[in-house]
């Protein structure tokens, strides 16, 4: 630590070469998380209805391992490097030369400059690491709403229970302001659900996106809610409109709500402070 305080551009290389590594591991939790939950749900069901289910291969985070989507072979770990890999390879696979999916890269570098960026902000400190893997829980949260519409438990809760323990003494938000803002955030969305239910007869979010605001208003407090929501719905807003512009995204079709959360979280934490004084400064 007395080394890496010393040497600042040596923190900064450590949190990217960490961030790449978890990444990595991130593409593996969105590729995989989902499926895992399917499979358990169609064990779940079949219990219900009295029914064996059927034997299934394990499958896990850690098993089977890495291979191609296309042609199944094996990845080796020199093809499975965090970007490196990607740029030697061409974004094809070295056996069958199916090309390989942009998301991987892309979400390794943003786990690292998401690392930099908190070393950045908070210094190299435990705040620093925290507040990092809050932002690391964040992208895995939105990559797969993105894709199968899903803000798993097993991402959500743990946000939100780490928040309120890490209250106590690691995050500058008090315990007080993080139990509030929890339940603030829940309560709020929920709210609008059933609000939205009783005037369409429609349901315009799931229960995830309750757990996320939660689990947002636990990490940054419940100050900030308000600015969540704001800018959630701008920038869900403004996506939503360009998507239908360009003719991406039928009009009245679901789109996923947490990403919109997820960023507007994320610009809460490194931007909030500015601003609400920015806001404050025009009626002073």
């Amino acid at each position: 630590m007395e080394l890496l305080q010393q040497h600042p551009h040596l923190a900064w290389i450590f949190a990217l070469l960490l961030g790449l590594i978890f990444g990595s591991f991130g593409n593996v939790v969105v590729a995989r998380l989902p499926k895992m939950l399917q499979r358990q749900w169609r064990i779940d069901c079949a219990a219900l209805q009295g029914q064996a289910s059927q034997d299934e291969a394990q499958f896990n985070l850690a098993y089977p391992a890495s291979q191609c989507p296309q042609c199944s072979a094996s990845i080796r770990w020199y093809d499975n490097l965090p970007v490196l890999s990607f740029l030697a390879l061409r974004g094809k696979c070295r056996h069958c030369g199916a090309r390989i999916s942009v998301r991987y890269p892309v979400t390794e570098c943003l786990t690292g400059l998401l690392a930099v960026a908190c070393v950045l902000t908070f210094g190299i400190s435990i705040e620093a690491l925290a507040y990092w893997a809050f932002l690391y829980v964040l992208l895995l949260l939105t990559l797969i709403d993105a894709e199968h519409m899903l803000l798993p438990d097993q991402l959500t809760l743990p946000l939100i229970w780490a928040a309120l323990l890490l209250s106590i003494q690691v995050l500058p938000v008090s315990p007080t302001d993080a139990i509030i803002g929890a339940a603030a955030g829940y309560l709020f969305l929920w709210s609008v659900y059933w609000l939205f239910l009783l005037l369409t007869k429609k349901e315009g979010m799931g229960y995830g996106d309750f757990k996320l605001l939660a689990a947002l208003g636990a990490w940054l407090g419940w100050q900030f809610l308000p600015l969540i929501i704001l800018l959630s719905s701008l920038v869900g807003a403004a996506y939503g409109i360009l998507m239908i512009l360009r003719k991406r995204h039928a009009s009245g079709s679901p789109m996923p709500f947490g990403p919109f959360l997820a960023v507007a979280g994320g610009i809460a934490l490194f931007f909030g402070e500015a601003i609400y004084q920015w806001y404050w400064s025009l009626y002073l």
